[in-house]
């Protein structure tokens, strides 16, 4: 049977043990060696008078305590039992664990020391990263502010460069098309013997009343011409030209003729050379194979009806109607003046020569849009 008193040596061991680990880390050493056969060979092949000077010296260095640890070892070396030599084996073993402890808890506290070390660093880096990334950021926000400003600079530049195109384009289209085409010639203003439109070219005779005449126009206004005749003549109204372009010296033969036959009342409807819109090119007198060159009976016409229904839409307006200032009603006297003012014309009850000249001026960019 297990002897009872064993748990409470083990007991008492480890205290005394842990109170004491040093020295009895010590006197463990000495007894394993001696368990070993170490001392024991050593010791008694001196005598038991080299082991009383041992033991006197166990007493100097352990002071109050030799007397437990010296007769311990010595017994151990004497007679050591099996429950002591397992005592001192545990008691080995237990601090063996509290070195294992130790060294672990220290090792412990160091590596979490340089673990709070490594943190520190890595916090301060990142600290450091952190300010750098802002700074990043700062600068790529006012490079982002910058680039704005300046695509908000590019886009007005742009829009600065269409606008000068815009007038660019637009003096060059004024440059191109001759001021005089929009002057109110009829008593007003005075055309150069020497003008001739730059660009006349021969009405089709399909379009001509008189067979074995030719007409001309200004080559910008006959598709136009052209147009309003072809629609007329699908709505039923067989129009035709039977006086377009006349130069200075045509209209100084016929305002002649008239003179001759009416005196001065060809004054009321044939204009003096210089002052007729025929001059500029863009003004027909209209007829119909029915009325011949019977121009009194125009008014009364469907001709005429039509007429005053839809030349507008194709840039003609009605030079001389009933109570101008300058000329005897002319029902079949068209000018050309453009779509736009012909439209702005017949939206307000207007005629051509009721408008100031600056006005007049102003569609002259759109003269042939």
């Amino acid at each position: 049977m297990e002897n009872p008193a064993i748990p409470a040596l083990y007991i008492g061991v480890a205290k005394t043990a842990i109170d004491e680990m040093a020295v009895f880390l010590f006197a463990f050493l000495l007894a394993i060696f001696a368990d070993l056969g170490v001392l024991n060979s050593s010791l008694h092949a001196r005598g038991p008078r080299h082991m009383k000077i041992f033991a006197h010296k166990l007493e100097i260095l352990f002071h109050t305590r030799r007397h437990y640890y010296t007769h311990s070892i010595l017994e151990i070396h004497m007679n050591p039992s099996p429950v002591q030599r397992t005592t001192w084996i545990l008691s080995g073993l237990v601090l063996l664990l509290i070195g294992a402890l130790s060294y672990g808890g220290y090792r412990y506290y160091e590596l979490r020391k340089h673990s709070l070390e490594m943190k520190a660093i890595l916090e301060g880096r990142i600290a450091e990263l952190e300010g750098n990334l802002g700074m990043v950021s700062e600068e790529n926000r006012s490079l982002s502010e910058a680039l704005y400003s300046e695509q908000q600079k590019n886009a007005l530049f742009e829009e600065e460069i269409k606008e000068l195109a815009g007038t660019v384009d637009v003096l060059d289209r004024l440059a191109k098309t001759d001021p005089e085409l929009l002057q109110k010639y009829s008593k007003v203003y005075f055309l150069n013997e020497h003008y001739i439109p730059s660009n006349l070219r021969k009405i089709d005779q399909e379009f001509v009343y008189k067979q074995n005449e030719e007409e001309y126009i200004h080559s910008k206004v006959y598709a136009d011409l052209k147009r309003l005749i072809n629609d007329a003549r699908e709505d039923g109204i067989e129009l035709s030209v039977i006086s377009a372009y006349r130069s200075f010296d045509e209209q100084a033969q016929l305002k002649g003729t008239y003179s001759v036959t009416y005196g001065n009342g060809a004054n009321t409807f044939s204009a003096d050379q210089g002052y007729s819109e025929h001059q500029l090119g863009t003004t027909v007198d209209f007829t119909t194979k029915a009325l011949g060159t019977g121009f009194s009976a125009f008014e009364g016409s469907d001709a005429y009806t039509w007429l005053t229904e839809n030349a507008y839409k194709y840039g003609f307006v009605l030079s001389y109607p009933k109570g101008n200032a300058y000329y005897v009603f002319e029902p079949w006297h068209w000018r050309y003046v453009g779509e736009e003012l012909a439209r702005k014309l017949n939206r307000d009850k207007k005629y051509f020569y009721d408008l100031d000249q600056r006005e007049i001026d102003q569609y002259l960019i759109e003269l042939f849009d």
